[in-house]
């Protein structure tokens, strides 16, 4: 049976601590429900009711604007080794672009990762956990390294040009904050 919680609990913490992969789950009013992975050592839990995240650059651009439109989120981890748990995190998000107020002084919790476009700010208003009966075990082999030396290469002003180019839009046609920045 699940359990519910007001906020995460130590041992849920040291848990999220542990994973090496987490889904974010967004949602505009209208259009499509967003899933996405997310991996690398980019989320830190700041309190049991309030965690961040860095917003990795990748081929879509779909979670800030979702939240901009609808700022509900969820966060969902599982175990994929010896205990069976899935983990979800409920609440509401705003998500902190590189150049908003407030993003220096967030990003001093995170690290410092190529290809960071934004910081999603979770406040949680829920946790559930139930069992990962189902969840097959896995193992960890390593972080894949692409997505660093990618964003590494492109440099600064290359980063911002991809975010123009294949950033500026959702999957449902809505803007992003990069529609129309050099």
């Amino acid at each position: 049976m699940g359990k519910r919680f007001d906020a995460l609990q130590p041992d849920q913490i040291a848990f999220i601590a542990a994973q090496k992969v987490f889904f974010v789950a967004t949602a505009p009013a209208t259009g499509r429900i967003n899933l996405s992975p997310k991996g690398m050592d980019a989320l830190r839990v700041l309190t049991p009711n309030r965690i961040l995240w860095l917003n990795l650059t990748g081929s879509g651009n779909e979670t800030a604007p979702h939240l901009a439109a609808d700022p509900r989120i969820t966060l969902m981890w599982m175990s994929v080794t010896t205990r069976p748990i899935i983990l979800r995190a409920y609440g509401t998000a705003t998500a902190i672009h590189r150049d908003a107020p407030g993003w220096d002084a967030l990003a001093q919790a995170l690290p410092d990762l190529p290809g960071a476009r934004q910081i999603v700010d979770v406040t949680i208003d829920l946790v559930q956990s139930s069992c990962g009966f189902a969840v097959p075990l896995m193992d960890f082999r390593e972080e894949r390294p692409v997505l660093r030396s990618w964003a590494e290469q492109k440099g600064e002003a290359g980063l911002r040009a991809y975010w123009a180019e294949r950033n500026a839009e959702t999957i449902d046609g809505a803007p992003t904050e990069f529609r129309h920045k050099p």
